[in-house]
């Protein structure tokens, strides 16, 4: 199993469509316009995002913005044996919101079914035979513009989209993060086990003075997909405040991976792509671990990208390196994490863990000032 693409339901599919060309370095693939609603694909190597806004108010897109801001809708993930996963599935009591079908494309065929997921996110499930990546995308966001009515079909033809930089070029999607509940995640866990064949991981707790979460990285048996899953453990930790301004569970933040971390942050930054800040005593304690084999002016580099590193003692120059970009949306919920495993380091920066949700403890702790600095300036006026 692996993942496919990711569907977000936004206000407007034409305005994310140029953030994600002109901010995160995609590729606009093709356009569908339905009765309801307006698609759009963008790519980014391996990675294809799916981004629908609303027509009218009948819009499936619409329907889910009604309930929550701007986010991801569905998470599709590439399996080989279609029937299987479904069969599976169905015995653990999932929803099916769409049975198996088949469709020949131009080359090769199709088998795609959806369930229900965790939540109001769904599942499309995907068995590709001998196709080619863009056909698939292409078909899929024609079949989903199809079931709103009539389709306006364009193509962007790579040969007039401006050539890519490599150092914006991501390898795939490294991990896509649920947030549910308080209380909620054992049966978020047991349910991803018994539904689709995922197994737990590693486990994280942190506690800071203000706040906390739990978490459980979930791995699928049979693929390279991984869905670490977090609860908060108080009312105020950042976690909380996701599913308040969420108005439910739903994906927190995706990783994309790279390989060339600090070039692709030096990019985007000149791109106008703002990143969550971290004290500058990180760097001071990362520096009094143990040593790993850089050389000084690497040291110097990933400080000034304000890039996180991480390591296991016993493989030192396996190194993780990562860094999270501010919320993307009008609300504070979805943000991306960009990521670096080199010599294949595993893990999700346990070291690093404790310094992120702190950093963003700081960001949710100064849209709390603003918003009391608001309301007092307000009630002064009334």
């Amino acid at each position: 199993m692996q993942i496919d693409h990711v569907h977000f339901y936004v206000e407007d599919a034409t305005a994310s469509q140029d953030w994600f060309v002109n901010q995160l370095g995609f590729q606009a693939v093709a356009s569908f316009t339905g009765n309801h609603t307006r698609t759009e694909i963008v790519k980014n190597g391996p990675v294809y995002f799916f981004l629908s806004s609303p027509l009218t108010a009948s819009s499936p897109a619409g329907q889910f913005l009604q309930q929550h801001p701007d986010g991801i809708a569905d998470v599709a993930f590439r399996v080989q044996n279609i029937d299987a996963v479904m069969a599976k599935a169905i015995a653990a009591g999932a929803q099916v919101l769409q049975p198996v079908r088949q469709q020949p494309l131009n080359r090769g065929h199709l088998k795609w079914s959806q369930i229900a997921g965790w939540g109001d996110l769904k599942h499309t499930l995907i068995e590709a035979i001998d196709t080619q990546e863009d056909d698939v995308c292409n078909f899929l966001g024609r079949k989903s513009a199809a079931a709103m009515g009539g389709v306006e079909f364009t193509l962007h033809p790579h040969s007039k989209v401006k050539t890519q930089d490599l150092a914006l070029q991501l390898t795939g999607i490294d991990h896509v993060v649920l947030n549910v509940a308080a209380g909620d995640l054992k049966r978020a866990v047991a349910w991803y086990e018994k539904t689709l064949g995922f197994q737990p991981q590693q486990a994280f707790a942190i506690q800071t003075e203000r706040s906390g979460l739990h978490s459980q990285v979930m791995v699928h048996a049979d693929g390279v997909v991984q869905l670490p899953i977090n609860e908060p453990t108080s009312v105020n930790s950042q976690i909380q405040e996701f599913l308040d301004i969420n108005r439910g569970s739903g994906i927190q933040h995706i990783a994309l991976r790279t390989g060339n971390i600090v070039p692709l942050v030096e990019q985007l930054r000149h791109k106008g792509l703002p990143f969550i800040q971290v004290p500058p005593t990180y760097y001071t304690q990362l520096r009094c671990r143990h040593k790993v084999h850089l050389a000084e002016a690497e040291w110097e580099e990933i400080e000034r990208s304000r890039v996180l590193v991480d390591w296991h003692e016993e493989t030192p120059d396996a190194l993780l390196l990562q860094i999270f970009t501010q919320p993307i949306f009008g609300q504070p919920t979805f943000f991306f994490e960009l990521i670096e495993r080199r010599l294949h380091a595993r893990g999700f920066g346990e070291g690093n863990f404790r310094a992120l949700f702190e950093a963003i403890e700081q960001e949710q702790l100064k849209r709390s000032s603003r918003n009391d600095t608001f309301l007092h300036q307000t009630q002064r006026q009334k």
